[in-house]
């Protein structure tokens, strides 16, 4: 008799970032389903503490165990800036508006940031961070993923943009699939045979 795949609903209303979950977690055999409630997305320079806070309050509110990610773009020379305010940021000056704030820098060092966390309806949220180094292209270039993924270079990727990545390319090396990664082995790990 084969047994049902482990299923986890993830509150997130991108569509994007779900195929780009969907993907890795599909990987460990684990289901994910999409769910439109959202937890309540806290203001904080930290994205570690805006994932757990928005899993607890969407676990709590669907009264299921609940998977959250939040991410930002650090830009060393703009001191972290927009970090975890990257969309907020993307929303109103986008991509160009990075790029002009880069104009006449070289140092061009930046680093994605993901927190994935999950949360038990009563429980505390436990958080799975990722990192990806890299730098800011001289422009945008690519069409696919989302966000700044067609600014960002990353680290031992080569000289193609996210934006120029299909997502089974982009999750070797993102900031993403890095946390989700994590987290998928420590749940795979803690289901009972």
């Amino acid at each position: 008799m084969q047994r049902d795949r482990p299923k986890i609903h993830f509150a997130t209303s991108n569509v994007n970032k779900f195929l780009e979950a969907q993907s890795i977690l599909a990987e460990y055999g684990v289901q994910l389903v999409q769910v439109g409630h959202k937890g309540v997305e806290i203001q904080s320079g930290s994205v570690e503490e805006v994932a757990r806070e928005s899993a607890r309050s969407a676990a709590s509110k669907a009264g299921v165990a609940t998977l959250v990610e939040d991410a930002g773009l650090f830009v060393d020379a703009l001191r972290g800036f927009p970090g975890a305010y990257s969309s907020f940021v993307h929303a109103t000056l986008g991509c160009d508006g990075v790029l002009k704030l880069l104009n006449g820098i070289s140092d061009r060092k930046a680093r994605f940031v993901s927190a994935v966390a999950f949360c038990e309806p009563e429980g505390q949220p436990k958080c799975f961070p990722g990192v990806v180094e890299g730098t800011i292209a001289r422009e945008a270039r690519g069409k696919s993923g989302f966000g700044f993924d067609p600014i960002f270079l990353a680290d031992g990727a080569g000289d193609r943009t996210f934006g120029e990545m299909q997502t089974n390319e982009k999750n070797k090396y993102s900031h993403r699939a890095k946390a989700f990664r994590e987290f998928v082995r420590w749940f795979v790990g803690t289901i009972k045979p």
